[in-house]
């Protein structure tokens, strides 16, 4: 099997996660936070060396200010309904993911409005276009940092500057760019950092991080519950991180996320996002000589985006998984962002190079591609 859906969920995972997990399972059992004794300690201890890691990796100002969640959405649903309410107004980026727009739609409906942005390309030109389109009642800009089906990435300095001066609050969808792209909470400006731990981290699924600038003193909470400090209060706790996780936290997986991210650290972030953009060029290149294929994307990335002519491209995934090839094919839960460019009601074929391909397994893209289009050409 040639695995090159790396965009949905990295695979496979590193052995030390494996492992990580499974020792968690075994000797981290307690419940953090909820006791005192050894086996709370040692998952609560698991947490904290996460929270550390973490915030190292992605430079937020302290361990506390990374808040563990289910995954990237929730906690882009978090920071977005936590930032507005009736009467706001927030800038969504036009190559937003569901897990970003559907919140923005749900506030809609509650009475905020929104306004579509271009926030990937240059500086000067993203300014401009938030200067004319950001009002006095905005209270967010919604960044997607790395789109899930383009290799466009937005300018976060330029964008958190901005956002700093006006007094706006700045969250980043960093679901395609966590682990492959250098990224600073504080030096970015960023407010709101939102990361998955299945994907570029290398982590298991079922954890993600709503990471916290410093300027950023807490929004509306989505969620109450127990959270193992000030339990006579009837509000969550003020203070990050607690403030966002209510309920057991999935220690197992948060042991494996700390595993990923110290082998992403270890093989350099700069390294995985050459990599994979190099394989994902020669796909690209090995396409684009085909006849009746149009890859959509030129921009140097991890993604290849393209389609069969006269070919829905559901089809063209079932065909390639046929061959043992696993891509994703249709709107990738981004309707948005295809609309932007412009692949139809069936959207498109996605290959998403990931840390563990190598150039045999572009090579055979090409050639499963080769065969499919020219059979479907008679």
């Amino acid at each position: 099997m040639i695995y090159l859906d790396h965009a949905a969920t990295s695979y496979p995972k590193p052995p030390d996660v494996l492992r990580a997990v499974a020792r968690c399972m075994r000797e981290c059992g307690g419940n953090p936070g909820r006791g005192t004794h050894r086996l709370a300690m040692r998952a609560a201890e698991t947490l904290y060396e996460c929270r550390r890691e973490a915030a190292e990796y992605f430079g937020a100002a302290g361990p506390e200010r990374v808040a563990f969640t289910m995954n990237a959405t929730y906690a882009l649903n978090m920071a977005i309904k936590g930032a507005a309410g009736a009467g706001d107004h927030l800038l969504l980026d036009r190559m937003a993911h569901n897990s970003s727009a559907r919140p923005v739609f749900a506030l809609a409906d509650a009475g905020a409005s929104y306004d579509l942005a271009e926030l990937s390309g240059d500086p000067e030109r993203i300014r401009e276009e938030l200067e004319h389109k950001c009002r006095p009642q905005t209270r967010a800009v919604i960044v997607t940092h790395v789109p899930n089906v383009a290799n466009r990435e937005a300018p976060l300095a330029a964008i958190g500057a901005f956002c700093r001066r006006r007094g706006i609050t700045l969250i980043v969808d960093a679901a395609q760019s966590a682990g492959s792209h250098p990224i600073s909470v504080e030096k970015d400006g960023i407010d709101v950092l939102c990361v998955p731990g299945h994907k570029g981290l290398l982590g298991p699924q079922g954890c993600g991080m709503m990471i916290l600038g410093e300027r950023y003193a807490g929004g509306k909470t989505i969620l109450e519950g127990g959270s193992g400090v000030r339990s006579e209060e009837r509000g969550m706790p003020d203070s990050p991180p607690e403030r966002y996780e209510a309920g057991t936290p999935p220690t197992p997986a948060v042991a494996g996320l700390l595993e990923g991210i110290r082998a992403v650290r270890r093989y350099g972030t700069e390294r995985v996002l050459a990599h994979e953009s190099a394989l994902a060029a020669a796909a690209a290149d090995a396409l684009r000589a085909l006849d009746g294929v149009r890859v959509r994307e030129d921009a140097p990335g991890a993604i290849v985006l393209f389609e069969v002519e006269g070919m829905p491209s559901p089809a063209v995934g079932e065909e390639l998984d046929r061959r043992g090839i696993c891509v994703r094919a249709g709107l990738h839960c981004a309707p948005l962002a295809h609309r932007v460019l412009g692949t139809g009601k069936s959207g498109a074929v996605r290959a998403s190079f990931g840390i563990t391909n190598t150039e045999r397994d572009a090579r055979a893209l090409a050639d499963a591609v080769a065969e499919i289009a020219a059979r479907h050409g008679r």
